[in-house]
């Protein structure tokens, strides 16, 4: 008799969401990632579309050390909302922008490595920004897919996202193409929304104002009409007419 080997299944491949590394080198860097994460967030809610920042991109089913973390990633036609990690064979989609917050330390990793890779994977534009100014002049330099190649963006702006791009000191700034109207980030959202709370305020009080001023007018109305009757009472008990003369 012989013997069938006994089959073991294979455990599942484990795909990390973390490596225990800082998300950013520096204060500047975090806070430009934070800024941008939040500004294009804002702008894309309510499309078909996510946001991610610092979170491993899986671009190989089965290789789970085959991974980059961009610093910020868009990525059209998938579900809003966030992910733990982003396995671009589940989703079935390529992030369409990507970000860099790069650095001098960083700087040759994200224009060798990461640039080469998402030009491979097919990430329609790639953009480097140092929010320091330590080395990258400008410092807000994109890269276009055409065809297969990448080659440098020197109109500003993103096709993709349909916006105006450029450097404003520490962080992007993003201006809508239809309008020109800056997207606000979240200090000047906040400021926005408390001055808008102030003006909603004073025009209530405006209103309540005015409300006052017209109900006062009325009963001013109403004793003069009053006043003016009780006379022509008066007088026609004096058996005066006051509708003659």
């Amino acid at each position: 008799m012989v013997a069938t080997p006994s089959t073991t299944p294979k455990p599942p491949i484990l795909y990390p969401s973390s490596d225990g590394e800082p998300v950013a080198e520096t204060y500047a860097h975090l806070y430009a990632l934070l800024v941008t994460l939040e500004v294009l967030q804002q702008y894309l809610s309510g499309q078909q579309a996510t946001v991610l920042a610092n979170q491993f991109l899986y671009y190989a089913q089965g290789f789970p050390r085959l991974r980059v973390a961009p610093d910020v990633m868009v990525i059209f036609d998938v579900a809003p909302g966030g992910r733990d990690n982003y396995k671009i064979w589940e989703e079935g989609q390529v992030p369409s922008v990507v970000f860099e917050m790069t650095s001098a330390s960083t700087r040759n990793y994200d224009e060798s490595f990461k640039y080469t890779l998402y030009e491979q994977l097919g990430v329609q534009e790639y953009w480097l920004f140092d929010p320091r100014g330590e080395w990258l002049d400008p410092p807000l330099q994109g890269y276009r897919l055409r065809g297969e190649t990448y080659e440098p963006i020197t109109d500003g702006r993103s096709a993709p996202l349909q916006l105006r791009l450029q450097a404003d000191g520490p962080l992007i700034s993003f201006y809508r193409e239809d309008s020109g109207e800056k997207l606000l980030i979240p200090a000047e959202l906040a400021q926005a929304v408390e001055q808008e709370a102030l003006q909603r305020e004073q025009a209530e009080r405006q209103a309540e104002q005015a409300r006052q001023r017209a109900e006062a007018e009325r009963q001013r109305a109403e004793a003069a009409e009053a006043e003016l009757a009780r006379l022509q009472e008066k007088l026609r008990s004096l058996g005066v007419d006051p509708s003659e003369g």
